[in-house]
């Protein structure tokens, strides 16, 4: 018989704020099985609680920046980042304050050039105790504009000659080899492999409102677009909720705080489940749990949730 198992993917856009707007009511009504957060941004000591969740969290070194979160209803069988420190905490526990700081395998070497981002809060994974299935949580870089697209005066931020552009296609480029290696290990396993999180990337046309403009946007350039596209198929990884919403606009997980991008639904889809084939093969449902109103959002970004049945 079916074993259904719901997973969510959640950039909460600092957990503090979230959690002020009612994370953790959407965490007990929604109640799924996993979540991976992104943008936790928050120190160990001011974590909030998460009522009947084992927590791993990944919390980098930058202060007040990305940081990586993975809820589980039993305590992980493994953990890994990128050789980060993490932080591991139990149910009882009202937040983070009396876990333990462990030191968290990596799995093998990491991919050439990953490195440099190691130490930021960007990718954690743990092994479900279970259900043999790795989730992974990751942050992906925003980037920026190549140096030839940017001109003064009419961007949101100063140039900055494509800098922030070259870092994540040098991210991309790592991760690419990393992720094939992570998969391939869970496989290895004998586990599935469920990477969430936000990819800071819209795939396709589908996945943005405005997508003609969106063309000289970070996030939907081509290159970042067909970087997202060679890592799908039907023997490595499949985006989940776009094969449960084939040829539909959206779901769409992120909206802009500025304007009535929210009230007229002008946004991205960025935010994914990308499954291992054997497990995409079991996702019976997928959503994005948006907010009745502006007033009712906890972050720019909604969960996206899908409902697996192993």
């Amino acid at each position: 018989m079916a074993e259904p198992f719901t997973a969510a993917s959640f950039n909460v856009n600092g957990i503090r704020a979230s959690t002020r707007r009612g994370f953790a009511d959407w965490l007990a009504t929604r109640s799924p099985d996993a979540a991976a957060l992104q943008e936790m941004r928050c120190p160990v000591s001011e974590l909030p609680a998460f009522r009947g969740y084992h927590l791993a969290y990944d919390p980098g070194t930058l202060a007040g920046r990305n940081g990586v979160a993975v809820l589980t209803r039993e305590p992980p069988e493994a953990v890994r980042t990128w050789g980060s420190t993490v932080w591991l905490s139990g149910p009882s526990v009202a937040g983070g304050r009396s876990g333990d700081s462990v030191a968290a395998g990596r799995g093998g070497a990491l991919a050439r050039g990953l490195a440099t981002y190691a130490a930021e809060g960007r990718y954690i994974e743990v092994d479900l105790t279970d259900r043999p299935v790795t989730v992974a949580c990751l942050y992906l870089p925003k980037g920026g504009l190549p140096a030839h697209m940017q001109k003064s005066g009419g961007m949101r931020d100063a140039p900055d000659g494509g800098a922030k552009y070259l870092r994540k296609m040098r991210f991309l480029g790592s991760f690419a080899r990393q992720l094939d290696r992570a998969r391939l290990a869970a496989r290895a396993r004998g586990r599935e492999f469920l990477l969430m999180g936000d990819l800071n990337i819209a795939h396709t046309e589908l996945d943005v409102t405005r997508w003609r403009p969106a063309q000289k946007m970070e996030g939907f350039l081509p290159e970042e677009r067909q970087w997202l596209g060679a890592r799908l198929g039907p023997r490595t990884l499949v985006d989940v909720v776009r094969m449960l919403h084939p040829g539909e606009p959206g779901p769409l997980s992120w909206w802009s705080w500025l304007g009535r991008s929210f009230e007229n639904d002008v946004g991205w889809r960025i935010d994914y489940h990308l499954a291992s084939p054997a497990l995409a093969r079991t996702a019976a449902w997928a959503g994005v749990d948006r907010a009745a109103t502006r007033e009712q959002r906890m972050s720019d970004h909604a969960p996206v949730v899908v409902g697996y049945e192993l």
